[in-house]
């Protein structure tokens, strides 16, 4: 739980003394002398690499369907199980379509799109003739596809049409869309998994950003029962259904610092654990045959999969350059779909044949032809002491180049949230900061998930004050290794990570040199009072976390950046997406205009087509190459930059 609140004037007196007590943990050992340069790699090149994601069997097991940005959008494809060119089978040129899956029958398949980064998404379905059907029509609603029947004749879907504020469950024929509403939802659960009987629906309950509940809905009497009972602070999670309809899996921390699975038995009440690990168990499923169940764990800000085969442990492909991701079995269990991430390379799909000895096989090549992995870095994880002693872990990332003698700028990164992570694995920002010479420490400060319950409470109440003190001690740390110029280096961040951002230039405006905002927080009274209705169901949640606009509105100016911009005072990039629903435009227009009047340097970048991130590749490569414009001109001025 979080401690008592400090004023915060005097948690800053008490920073500024301790704030050189911090000690460097896991520190990389200095290298003796300056080794060869990376190749240069131009943005272009960079973003001539190609995300995809989504994977889903189509009826007769042939073709996988998934997602691609290919074209510079993401639309959807469908690419043969035994390799080849992907066929496209979306041909948008405005707002990216997400594949959620093929018809367990025949070659309709789903898929979701929004309008220009507004997050309201549709569901639609891709007819046998090419015709689109939109299965969610309206104009300010947001739906999501719940998952097939165990039947397979119909599928559930989730819409806000109803009330803005609460989604309910619909059930739509497989072959008709006639559309049955299972369950209206009035008290703001959080719809979670359905039974493959079609009786019985998990829906959580949020209290806390750290507490919540589990309650079990009867579809045929109506009745709702809560399930998770507990004293404490703990997280109930649905997860789900056993195949045979029996018990409910849920991940849990009660009793303890990390989740566990543990099941409930519908017709006793009894529970289970049924596995457990040394840190968060993220999620865990049961293929559509029941015979395999697939458990992700968050190990240290990587993604650990194990999987199973009829309860018992079995093993996973050990392929070259990353772990296995986002597994999907084919409907009859004969066919394993799953990607490969790393470091230094993207997201790969491949296909395995269950059970056969035969070598995965590797059905795309998504990083640019022009890059050499070899040129690219890996991550370390790196831990340094706070200004109060509280370890923090860190994603690290190092140029080649970096020395004693050849010391380099470097760039704090944070995450999102609050309670976000930063994990290991590809991003072609992060490389392209580390390839023009940047180190790249991606904070997870106190507040983070993924470290335990008392971590991710610990910064409660507390925004604006000992999770920015964090990225402060980070500054510290990395000036402590030895090959990082400690009068070179910039904060960057996005979301709460660009709120993090602002509140390091106006609390602390000379620890860091320079700063790149990406729809950040500046004001959190109007954020917290124009966050979406459909964000109901945990809005308390985030008042609890952060504030409420109205009876916490003295704390939360003194929090706010916007109202301390006159202490800005050095350089200062912002982006932002016009049509974010987040982090609503104002919030940036306002803190670029109170900034500029300091007459400090101001680059403000908006796209009108986006919203709370960037889904189409020419702004994405357009935010990326000014972002690093940015940082050259104040972080690197007057050195020669090698030709790019």
């Amino acid at each position: 739980m979080s401690r008592p609140l400090l004023s915060l004037v005097a948690s800053l007196a008490l920073l500024a003394g301790a704030s050189q007590a911090a000690v460097a943990a896991d520190k990389p050992a200095a290298v003796a002398k300056a080794p060869k340069p990376a190749k240069r790699y131009t943005i272009e090149q960079f973003m001539a690499t190609v995300n995809i994601g989504g994977a889903s069997f189509s009826a007769d097991e042939s073709r996988i369907l998934f997602h691609s940005n290919e074209t510079g959008i993401f639309n959807v494809y469908a690419m043969p199980v035994g390799g080849g060119k992907p066929v496209q089978l979306t041909n948008s040129k405005t707002d990216s379509h997400y594949a959620v899956g093929f018809f367990p029958g025949d070659d309709r398949f789903l898929y979701t799109r929004d309008q220009a980064g507004n997050e309201l998404n549709h569901l639609y379905v891709r007819e046998l003739d090419g015709s689109e059907k939109d299965l969610t029509p309206g104009d300010k609603l947001k739906a999501s596809f719940a998952g097939w029947s165990g039947d397979d004749t119909a599928f559930y879907v989730t819409t806000n049409e109803r009330d803005p504020r609460f989604f309910d469950l619909y059930r739509l024929d497989a072959k008709t869309y006639a559309r049955t509403l299972v369950f209206k939802n009035e008290a703001g659960w959080e719809l979670s998994d359905i039974s493959r009987d079609g009786r019985w629906l998990a829906v959580g309950k949020i209290n806390t950003t750290a507490d919540s509940d589990v309650h079990l809905v009867d579809l045929k009497s109506g009745e709702v029962k809560h399930i998770t009972k507990h004293q404490g602070v703990a997280n109930y999670t649905p997860q789900d259904f056993t195949p045979d309809s029996r018990e409910l899996l849920m991940t849990s921390n009660d009793g303890g610092e990390f989740t566990r699975v543990i099941g409930y038995d519908l017709a006793s009440g009894a529970t289970r654990e049924i596995e457990k690990a040394d840190w968060d168990v993220d999620y865990t499923a049961f293929s559509k045959d029941g015979r395999y169940r697939i458990t992700g764990i968050n190990a240290d800000a990587s993604i650990a999969l194990r999987l199973y085969r009829d309860g018992k442990p079995m093993a996973l492909p050990q392929l070259p350059g990353g772990d296995v991701r986002g597994v999907t079995f084919s409907r009859s269990g004969k066919r394993m779909a799953f990607y490969v991430n790393g470091d230094r390379s993207p997201n790969n799909l491949f296909v395995a044949e269950v059970g056969s000895n035969a070598a995965p096989k590797q059905l795309t090549q998504s990083l640019s032809k022009d890059i050499d992995p070899a040129e690219l870095v890996d991550a370390s994880i790196a831990r340094f002491k706070s200004f109060d002693g509280m370890v923090v872990p860190s994603v690290y990332m190092l140029p080649k180049e970096a020395s004693p003698t050849h010391k380099v700028p470097a760039i704090v990164w944070v995450h999102g949230g609050p309670g976000g992570q930063t994990k290991r694995g590809y991003s072609a920002l992060m490389q392209y900061f580390v390839n023009n010479g940047y180190a790249v420490l991606g904070i997870n400060n106190r507040g983070s998930s993924g470290y335990g319950k008392s971590f991710f409470t610990a910064d409660d109440g507390k925004h604006g004050r000992e999770p920015l003190w964090d990225c402060i001690e980070a500054k510290t740390f990395l000036a402590g290794t030895g090959v990082i110029d400690p009068e070179r280096i910039g904060i960057v961040g996005g979301s709460y990570g660009g709120y993090m951002v602002l509140s390091a230039m106006a609390f602390r405006p000379e620890a860091f040199k320079v700063g790149i905002d990406i729809f950040g927080v500046a004001n959190w009274i109007r954020t917290l009072e124009s966050i979406p209705p459909y964000w109901e169901s945990f809005r308390l949640a985030l008042y609890q976390e952060v504030g409420d606009p109205v009876k916490d509105r003295e704390r939360l100016m003194a929090t706010s950046p916007l109202f301390h911009a006159s202490e800005i005072r050095k350089p200062l990039m912002v982006i932002q997406g016009a049509n974010d629903p987040r982090v609503i435009k104002p919030e940036s227009d306002d803190i670029v205009a109170a900034v500029k009047k300091n007459n400090v340097p101001v680059d403000y970048l908006v796209f009108d087509d986006e919203g709370h991130g960037f889904s189409k590749k020419k702004n994405t490569l357009e935010a990326n190459r000014r972002m690093v414009e940015f940082l050259d001109k104040y972080l690197k001025p007057g050195i020669s930059q090698p030709v790019k």
